[in-house]
């Protein structure tokens, strides 16, 4: 096993790793030395003891889907008897849902559907738009954006200036689970690594910022992991359009891969990943405590292991509850894993901008009862 204490004093020198360090931190057993060091590294580009959060939640337009993921419970094929496409009415009342809550943005994504073109998506923006000038319209996905070119033939910068134009605000990382094509050939139909490289090109090029991500544990190794952590930050290098990194395990009930992959991730693989992704990607400010997937206790130590947010509210959620995550809290909840890992809890908005607002309940009177924490601690 390779000694693993130059590279973290390279790392802690400022000093760029190389896909082969960033290999040799992913096989080492030393957790503690490693989340150590990603923790000084977040603590230099987040001096002020803050963790940031945001008020979202998660609106899925439709669960339409004319591709297949064998790591998705979600979708439903076209014609299916439990398909739907969410009207204006219903995507409008959890806007306000949302805002009543204190929220500043939505996150809105879907199934891949083989009707809609770039006129329903611009349709959708400009009218909520309209509606809602602030309100901060993080929407769709790479696949979204790949499905949209294939049926409208146009490229992808075109596609996302129009959408810009309509009123989107920047764009989701999702679709990326692991930007290698032998893995993502074995588990989805939809765009290959470098589409999905081209479409956050394209996305940067006009403008926009965006999230990336990454979802492991669907048949990749250590080498496919490398390989996503390092496109990811030649990307950033080129466009420096990645506000955050975010990445989780996959989630395996009621999905078709999850009956046949044996080995899954543990907590310590998640927070090993975190910490590394910290390390390696070191031209991304952001990286968010995953606590939806991996529970509420695990997203508290994130905070510690190079995690300088803690994600959503999460009002709602339909994709990654469907295959089995079902972890929820409040801002209430939030606030106090904050304060209890020695932070100041501070809200945000989609872009990392902090938000002057009043949290629901003051801090000093934030503690959730007992029986309230055992329960979403559990």
């Amino acid at each position: 096993m390779t000694d693993i204490k130059p590279i973290l004093e390279r790392a802690l020198a400022n000093v760029r790793l190389t896909a082969d360090e960033c290999t040799a931190l992913l096989e080492s057993h030393d957790i503690a030395a490693i989340g150590a060091a990603a923790d000084e590294i977040r603590q230099r580009r987040h001096p002020d003891n803050v963790v940031t959060y945001i008020i979202d939640r998660n609106i899925n337009y439709t669960n339409v889907c004319n591709v297949v993921c064998t790591f998705c419970a979600f979708y439903r094929r076209p014609g299916a008897p439990d398909t739907y496409v969410r009207t204006i009415e219903q995507i409008c009342e959890k806007i306000d849902e949302t805002i009543a809550l204190g929220g500043t943005g939505v996150l809105m994504q879907g199934g891949l559907h083989p009707d809609f073109g770039i006129e329903w998506y611009e349709d959708l923006l400009r009218t909520l738009h309209a509606k809602y000038p602030t309100f901060q319209l993080h929407c769709f996905s790479p696949p979204e954006i790949h499905n949209i070119h294939l049926i409208s033939g146009l490229d992808y910068e075109t596609i996302m200036q129009r959408l810009k134009d309509a009123g989107l605000y920047s764009l989701p990382g999702g679709g990326g689970e692991i930007l290698d094509d032998e893995v993502r050939k074995r588990v989805s139909t939809k765009c290959t690594t470098e589409e999905w490289l081209d479409v956050m090109r394209a996305v940067h090029r006009v403008g926009l910022r965006s999230t990336a991500t990454m979802m492991f544990g669907i048949g990749d190794d250590v080498s496919h992991r490398v390989k996503h952590l390092q496109r990811v930050r030649d990307l950033q290098d080129e466009t420096g359009g990645f506000t955050a990194f975010i990445s989780w395990t996959f989630q395996r009930e009621n999905t078709a891969l999850g009956r046949r992959i044996k080995d899954e991730p543990t907590g310590i693989d998640y927070l090993k990943m975190l910490a590394v992704s910290r390390l390696f990607l070191d031209n991304i400010e952001n990286f968010q405590s995953s606590w939806l997937t991996q529970g509420l206790k695990l997203g508290q130590v994130a905070l510690r292991f190079g995690a300088n947010d803690m994600g959503s509210i999460m009002i709602e959620e339909n994709v990654v509850s469907a295959a089995g995550a079902h972890n929820r809290a409040d801002e209430k909840m939030l606030r106090y894993l904050i304060r209890e890992a020695g932070f100041t809890p501070q809200q945000r908005d989609i872009l990392y901008a902090r938000v002057d607002r009043m949290p629901s309940v003051p801090d000093q009177e934030a503690v959730p009862e007992s029986a309230d924490l055992a329960a979403l601690l559990s």
